[in-house]
């Protein structure tokens, strides 16, 4: 096999994985946890995770808290951020990453939904940096993996992440089954591919679930996640005993 075949080959599944921890990290630390408040994690647990939340994406969470937040408040109408309802499903899928950066940069929608967020010291001088610590991450693969797979990787890693978020947001409430009134659907596969988030109708349904599967047959991966941080001690749910968090 050419070198440069094996090259993007390697970059291709390097990508596809750190895009599927980024998810992962994205939904338990950064959705339920600190935009939901479904469940607190001790700082053992959180610390690392905003870390690798930090060099995976860049994120800046009280924006994404706030832009998330407001899509729940004002769910399918125009001050929806990214309503499929609204905006059509193929816009939100192939431009919700700039839809999320136009409400994100709005300082006063940011601000009355994040009251409860407070900006740190450390977020101002390290975390708020949102180039910086992609950059790392990029840096960190071009060491082990050298330049070519770097590349490859870094590529492959934004539009696997960019494009899985996109696909929540857009076929995530317009394909698969509505068990409750609300306009997020559940769909299996997308479900399995990001970390349970495509199981939408059910995070729709009840926002504060820490564990999004609801019923037989529902796949939730980051529910064995936080699981096991749980059985460590490390995080405490909000919901105790039925389908919303078992012990």
């Amino acid at each position: 096999m050419p070198t440069l075949l094996l090259n993007v080959l390697v970059g291709a599944v390097i990508g596809f994985i750190t895009a599927e921890v980024a998810i992962l990290v994205t939904t338990v630390y950064l959705h339920r946890g600190l935009t939901h408040r479904a469940l607190t994690m001790h700082p053992v647990a959180a610390f690392p995770l905003r870390v690798i939340l930090w060099v995976t994406t860049g994120i800046r969470p009280r924006e994404w808290a706030g832009v998330h937040r407001r899509h729940h408040a004002a769910l399918d109408t125009v001050d929806d951020p990214h309503s499929p309802a609204v905006l059509g499903t193929s816009r939100v899928l192939f431009t919700n990453i700039w839809m999320y950066r136009t409400a994100a940069k709005n300082p006063a929608l940011v601000d009355r939904y994040t009251n409860d967020m407070a900006r740190t010291r450390l977020d101002r001088f390290v975390f708020d940096r949102e180039t910086l610590g992609p950059l790392l991450g990029a840096a960190l693969l071009w060491l082990v993996f050298g330049w070519q797979i770097a590349l490859f990787a870094v590529v492959f890693h934004i539009v696997f992440y960019v494009g899985l978020n996109g696909a929540v947001n857009s076929i995530g409430h317009t394909v698969g089954t509505r068990p409750a009134a609300n306009s997020g659907t559940n769909g299996k596969v997308l479900a399995l591919v990001t970390a349970g988030e495509g199981l939408h109708n059910n995070h729709h349904a009840v926002p504060t679930a820490a564990r999004l599967s609801f019923a037989p047959g529902q796949f939730d991966p980051a529910w064995w996640f936080i699981r096991g941080l749980k059985r460590l001690r490390l995080l405490k749910l909000r919901h105790r005993g039925g389908l919303l968090a078992p012990r």
